[in-house]
């Protein structure tokens, strides 16, 4: 079941939002809604990055060249 969301915006903002919707065809709410989930995901993949850091730098994986070279 679909919720609404009343959310306040500022004129440039809605502007931008408005030109995008008018070159690509979607509506606002598509729009917003994939936005909000890519901004969510991120925040979930950054906290999960965040939690397991330590484990990583203990065991020798500083940076994502590290992981590449033993995952590929």
């Amino acid at each position: 079941m679909k919720r609404t969301l009343t959310i306040r915006i500022d004129k440039d903002i809605e502007r931008l939002l408005d030109g995008l919707c008018k070159r690509t065809g979607q509506s606002r709410s598509e729009i917003v809604r994939d936005a909000l989930r890519r901004e969510l995901a991120l925040r979930r993949f950054e906290d999960l990055r965040r939690r397991v850091l330590p484990f990583a730098e203990a065991r020798g994986y500083l940076s994502d060249e590290d992981v590449v070279r033993d995952v590929s």
